[in-house]
């Protein structure tokens, strides 16, 4: 197995949406969209799937080391191997691939979040950064593209925690800014207990406004000149928002199930943000 068919086989297996936003795109910057997301997938697997937090940081240390052989010519996963073509074609930044790094190796140390702008950080670093290479690799003539790609990102990371709550719960963090927890009276023991109340769905339809409102952001900074490039984005937005909107039809029972849309749906989202543009 090569290393491109490597990466494509890590992005199937996953059945992200991410998968079904870059489907379409031709097959330069689908290889290169889908080398970036196994990247993403490796980097997260080792917090995700580690359970020794010392063994953990030894990982990231290891990709941090790779991404230096990346850009220097020689690298020896086949992710890496993947990526060392695309970062020379698509002019990606070293640095940017280190800051996702740098936001997963956040989870080793840091379960809570006192403030949203704590968590905006963490946000910034395992979404946003992805966005900005995300958007290079598609392309775009406007810088202002960028602002757009950073928030989206945020909003995409958002939908994300949502979604998570109970799963990130059993793992014992909750993303959700202490001070929000604080101002809707939800004690983090319930969302650990998994305890579902009329003062968490208040709390939740906070966090969905919050989120809504970068989709927004993002949508009005988008220039007209880059909507064709930047449609893998609007696939993902349009798959992601469904998905918001799906929670919150269920009153945001998230503490002890993950709600999911089906494969033909998101490919049905897909196909029809597409051909719109």
């Amino acid at each position: 197995m090569n290393p491109h068919d490597y990466c494509q086989d890590k992005a199937a297996k996953s059945g992200s949406s991410f998968y079904y936003s870059f489907m379409f795109l031709p097959p330069e910057r689908r290889q290169a969209i889908t080398a970036l997301y196994a990247f993403c997938r490796e980097v997260d697997d080792v917090v995700d799937e580690c359970h020794d937090v010392s063994l953990a940081h030894i990982k990231l240390d290891w990709w941090r080391q790779e991404v230096g052989r990346v850009f220097g010519g020689t690298p020896t996963h086949p992710v890496g191997l993947a990526l060392q073509d695309v970062t020379a074609r698509f002019r990606l930044p070293q640095a940017r691939l280190l800051e996702i790094i740098d936001g997963m190796a956040m989870d080793l140390s840091q379960s809570r979040y006192l403030d949203f702008k704590g968590l905006q950080l963490y946000c910034y670093r395992v979404a946003s950064v992805v966005g900005l290479l995300a958007a290079e690799i598609f392309g775009y003539t406007d810088p202002r593209t960028l602002d757009y790609a950073h928030d989206l990102g945020l909003a995409f990371q958002l939908t994300n925690i949502i979604r998570d709550v109970g799963e990130d719960a059993r793992r014992g963090r909750i993303y959700l800014p202490i001070e929000d927890l604080q101002r809707f009276q939800v004690p983090a023991n319930e969302i650990l207990e998994a305890r579902h109340s009329d003062r968490f769905v208040a709390l939740m339809a906070f966090q969905a406004e919050r989120a809504e409102g970068y989709y927004h952001s993002a949508f009005a900074k988008l220039p007209a000149a880059d909507r064709k490039s930047q449609r893998p984005g609007l696939v993902m937005a349009a798959i992601y928002r469904a998905l918001l909107d799906e929670i919150r039809r269920d009153g945001f029972k998230v503490l002890d199930r993950r709600t999911s849309l089906t494969p033909l749906r998101k490919v049905w989202l897909a196909g029809w943000t597409w051909v719109k543009g």
